[in-house]
């Protein structure tokens, strides 16, 4: 049957059930004269008066009645289930993939989510610890997490974390044994724990800036990771120096396991954000995502 076919028996089904034109015009959004030409239109089609017609009401014939308990209940079900259609579109569902280091993972990605999922069963999220600059788009990933100089420029960012520091620290069983560095050069006479990036082609340098000074220094030891959790429990153990985000450390500088050193050095420095493509279509269980996400401050 066509589309002009279910039209008109909706149409029909209307009138009958408000018995006048004039009511069933206006619930349709119809003119008065257009609907009582799809009702003749239908009724000569049929060769059946579906509705008897006065000057003041309208009525279905016998035929009419027995057609208006045939399709009405359809459209009832119709109208359900396109309802229930609209409820679904209302609770977000899908899975989103996104790419993240591993400090953001743990720090901020994990408590995020562990806000909103609960609310959304049917949004499923899945996190890749990468600690290289991953192109999203070739890896077919829907976000990833970079900090906020990282990110490039033809990507939409949501900051998702606040400013940052990176922490120079030591046991006071290393420095028992070593004098406390004053400048970042220093460090190339300590036995640092060395960072491997897949991203920087190797070890990475430590950053440093003061004053608007900024200042990377190569530093050697006898250890080498790519990840933080094995640089601090060395560093807890006597083992070098070791170069990390400020807030993996605090607590063990406050309680006296660590030491802090070059903190005049370690200048704060915008914070994580999420990115993805500029030209990327947000469903809403993205959307619902990165407005969870996104960091709204102390």
């Amino acid at each position: 049957m066509s589309n002009e076919n279910f039209n008109t028996l909706a149409a029909f089904a209307v009138v009958a059930q408000e018995r006048s034109f004039t009511r069933a015009a206006a619930k349709l959004a119809v003119s008065q004269s257009a609907l009582s030409q799809t009702i003749k239109s239908l009724e000569e089609r049929l060769g059946i008066r579906l509705l008897t017609r006065t000057t003041r009401s309208v009525s279905p014939t016998e035929a009419g009645e027995r057609l208006l308990r045939t399709v009405a209940p359809r459209f009832e079900e119709i109208e359900q289930e396109l309802a229930a259609m609209n409820a679904l579109r209302e609770k977000p569902a899908g899975t989103i993939r996104i790419t993240a280091g591993e400090h953001p993972a743990i720090t901020v990605l994990q408590a995020g989510l562990a806000r909103f999922l609960p609310d959304y069963p049917g949004i499923n999220v899945e996190i890749i610890v990468d600690y290289g600059l991953s192109d999203i788009v070739a890896d077919g990933v829907d976000a990833g997490v970079r900090l906020g100089e990282q990110v490039a420029k033809d990507m939409i960012a949501a900051r998702i974390g606040p400013d940052m520091r990176m922490a120079v620290v030591g046991s006071p069983a290393y420095f028992a044994k070593h004098a406390k560095p004053g400048t970042p050069q220093e460090l190339t006479a300590h036995n640092c724990i060395n960072i491997r990036l897949p991203t920087y082609g190797g070890l990475f340098a430590w950053e440093f800036e003061k004053g608007g000074h900024e200042v990377k220094v190569r530093v050697e030891g006898q250890l080498v990771f790519n990840n933080i959790a094995l640089r601090l429990e060395s560093a807890l153990q006597g083992l070098g120096l070791a170069y990390m985000p400020e807030d993996h450390a605090l607590d063990h500088i406050r309680e006296g396991r660590l030491i802090r050193v070059l903190e005049d050095w370690c200048e704060p420095f915008p914070g994580y954000h999420l990115y993805y493509p500029s030209r990327r279509h947000a469903s809403p269980a993205f959307a619902i995502m990165v407005d969870a996400l996104r960091y709204r401050g102390p």
